[in-house]
């Protein structure tokens, strides 16, 4: 029964930790990545659209993300969303195709971003001590009615604090290597 429980603490923990790597994902470098479009919703057919939903998106050179627009009517729409998102991007319609170039990041945007990257890492960190927390709870409560003994308890704390180190150790190493990819010129 406690390896159940360990089990899903780790998938909890586990969790934040995809969580921060879709947001480090979002996090523009300087470099051309399909992952940094996500976020973008298109007003089409009178609904918000993920973007992949209306076109396909490729990276043809590491500062160009092109989207191919599968309906011509909604280049426009893919366009003024992208430019609308906040990313700091000015895309150009081609035809049927939205070239969006990615400009070179100036060190004062590299620190910024940096300090977001920080900031992402720490709300991972702290998903992941809500998650040792919960399961601290979840321990004191079998050993108050008496499901297990008190031994048991400072087995499985000790597990779950070790599990805890583990988890935020992949943050902070997540974090190092986007820190070194955003500050990389």
């Amino acid at each position: 029964m406690a390896d159940a429980r360990l089990n899903e603490f780790s998938r909890r923990m586990d969790g934040a930790l995809e969580a921060l790597r879709k947001e480090f994902a979002g996090l523009r470098t300087g470099r051309a990545s399909a992952s940094l479009l996500e976020p973008v919703h298109v007003s089409a057919y009178g609904n918000d659209m993920p973007l992949n939903q209306v076109g396909t998106i490729n990276v043809p050179e590491p500062r160009m993300i092109t989207v191919q627009v599968w309906d011509r009517g909604l280049v426009g729409a893919v366009e003024k969303a992208i430019r609308d998102a906040g990313l700091g991007l000015n895309p150009a319609a081609d035809g049927s195709t939205v070239r969006v170039p990615i400009p070179e990041l100036s060190r004062d945007r590299r620190q910024e971003l940096s300090k977001i990257a920080h900031k992402y890492a720490e709300q991972a960190r702290v998903a992941v001590r809500n998650v040792r927390r919960d399961g601290m709870d979840s321990l004191k409560k079998l050993e108050k009615d008496g499901k297990i003994s008190e031994d048991e308890h400072h087995g499985l704390n000790d597990q779950m604090q070790k599990l805890t180190d583990e988890h935020v150790k992949k943050v902070d190493d997540a974090l190092a290597a986007k820190e070194k990819e955003i500050l990389q010129v």
